[in-house]
């Protein structure tokens, strides 16, 4: 979906675990009366939490950005690192009874977004990742 009726909201985070909630926070608070906000602020959890853990956002003065964009029936979020762009995120596509920790995050934003998708940032500074949820405008 191409049309934004509203300007975006946008926060930088320390790069750091504990900024992670406060990321979820910020995506509920613009998101809350969407029928889903759990699914949005889990897949900002798995977004913001590899951007700390495959990125130089996750240095020591590292930040990563969470932009939150909304139209009738559908919402994007983008979280923005400060980038390996040798790498390009994907799922691992993991067996669901494997019992590792991690490596999972990707193929839950796979499952539960209507769309998303990694580019290298506008800026040249990085990648950013995103997802998109779309919904019926009856379904609030």
């Amino acid at each position: 979906m191409e049309e934004h009726s509203t300007r975006p909201a946008k926060r930088r985070f320390p790069g750091l675990p504990g900024q992670i909630a406060y990321a979820r926070r910020f995506v509920a608070r613009h998101l809350g009366d969407c029928p889903d906000p759990t699914t949005a602020t889990l897949l900002t959890s798995e977004l913001a939490t590899n951007a700390i853990t495959h990125s130089a956002s996750g240095r020591e003065t590292g930040k990563f950005e969470v932009c939150v964009h909304r139209a009738p029936g559908w919402a994007r979020v983008e979280v923005r690192d400060l980038g390996n762009l040798k790498e390009t995120p994907r799922p691992q596509h993991r067996d669901p009874y494997d019992t590792a920790e991690h490596g999972r995050g990707l193929d839950l934003v796979e499952a539960l977004a209507d769309k998303w998708g990694s580019e290298a940032r506008q800026d040249g500074m990085g990648r950013q990742v995103w997802f998109e949820l779309t919904w019926e405008e009856s379904d609030r």
